[in-house]
């Protein structure tokens, strides 16, 4: 109902020519639009997660929308650069993209090229050196694609008992045991993945044709290195996905990533992205002494001159918004008439 609500309103806005009044104003020119993307869908995985995943022709209507609606797409350094000195041009976005999926070199990087627009990945690094999907999703994709059946115990992998795949519910318990086992039995990356294919077996799934499409897998180094080379500005996102609440675990996050990244890219990031957005206040000085110099979070908002450069809002562009709603945001009406800003303070996708 409020959804509804708010798609109406958003209708009479754009309507009236308050999009227009909006996108052309002094407090929009202050204020720099961040967009986050996360996955491109090879096949079908914005079905599976619509949260996280987005039809190509759907990334194509974003962009199209860039360019009809006249904004000023920046690289995100020059971007925050201009933020602070209070120099930015009408209707200032950047694009980021978070994760390094490999979805992104085949899928999205394309597009991007077509409409000559700078973009950002936050790069994770550590499933980047390994030829395999990310076990926690490639796990979740697979019981998706059996979602009408129930799984039989497979002990051998940490699963007892039946378990009902017909709702969400059931399967993101079968991942949690998933992930679980691999825990309690210290596993490695290699290890995970042959549960996976454990698994895929169990649900008369392809393993190897399912690995061979890329789908849940990362850029690999030498795609990396490609991107880089032809400017795409390549950032920190931790090595293994996650921010521990040790000051030494998750200073060793940003170094390994830094390390990783510099190792194939020749370049030094300094720009650094919450996974899963998840941001505590002590991070903040653990990023200082590791020199970065900007951190983006999932928390909705346009940029202020005025806001912590650590921590950054963004817009997180999905399958589930409408192009109404995100020509909202371009305009600014979206973050004047936005409800609910902070994101949940959780790991929603735990990796590795």
């Amino acid at each position: 109902m409020l959804r509804n609500a708010k798609l109406a309103t958003l209708g009479v806005l754009r309507r009236t020519g308050v999009f227009d009044l909006v996108a052309n104003s002094e407090w929009r020119r202050n204020r720099l639009l961040i967009l986050c993307y996360h996955g491109t869908s090879l096949e079908d995985e914005h079905e599976w997660r619509p949260a996280l995943y987005m039809a190509p022709q759907v990334l194509e209507q974003r962009l199209q929308a860039l360019r009809s609606m006249r904004c000023s797409v920046l690289p995100l350094e020059e971007a925050l650069q201009r933020l602070h000195s209070r120099d930015l041009p009408p209707r200032s976005v950047a694009v980021t993209f978070d994760d390094g999926a490999y979805d992104f070199y085949r899928q999205a990087l394309p597009l991007l090229k077509k409409y000559e627009l700078p973009v950002t990945v936050y790069q994770t690094t550590y499933y980047s050196d390994h030829a395999f999907p990310i076990f926690n999703l490639i796990c979740s994709y697979m019981l998706w694609k059996r979602r009408t059946e129930q799984l039989l115990p497979i002990p051998e992998i940490g699963l007892t008992g039946t378990m009902d795949l017909r709702t969400q519910m059931g399967r993101h318990r079968v991942v949690r045991s998933l992930i679980g086992h691999s825990e309690r039995e210290g596993l490695s990356g290699t290890q995970k993945n042959e549960i996976a294919a454990r698994l895929a077996s169990a649900l008369r799934i392809d393993y190897a044709a399912l690995n061979g499409k890329r789908i849940l897998q990362l850029m690999n180094p030498n795609e990396i290195s490609d991107i880089a080379k032809n400017g795409v500005d390549v950032q920190l996102h931790t090595h293994r996905h996650r921010t521990p609440e040790d000051e030494a675990l998750f200073r060793r996050e940003i170094v390994d990533n830094r390390q990783r990244i510099q190792s194939i890219t020749g370049k030094v990031p300094r720009h650094f992205c919450y996974p899963s957005g998840v941001h505590r206040k002590d991070f903040l000085s653990w990023l200082e002494k590791e020199n970065v110099q900007s951190a983006t979070t999932c928390d909705v908002g346009l940029a202020r001159s005025e806001d912590n450069p650590l921590l950054l809002s963004r817009f997180v562009d999905t399958a589930g918004r409408t192009q109404m709603e995100f020509e909202s945001w371009l305009a600014g009406v979206g973050d004047m008439i936005a409800f609910r800003r902070i994101t949940p303070q959780q790991y929603v996708v735990p990796e590795d």
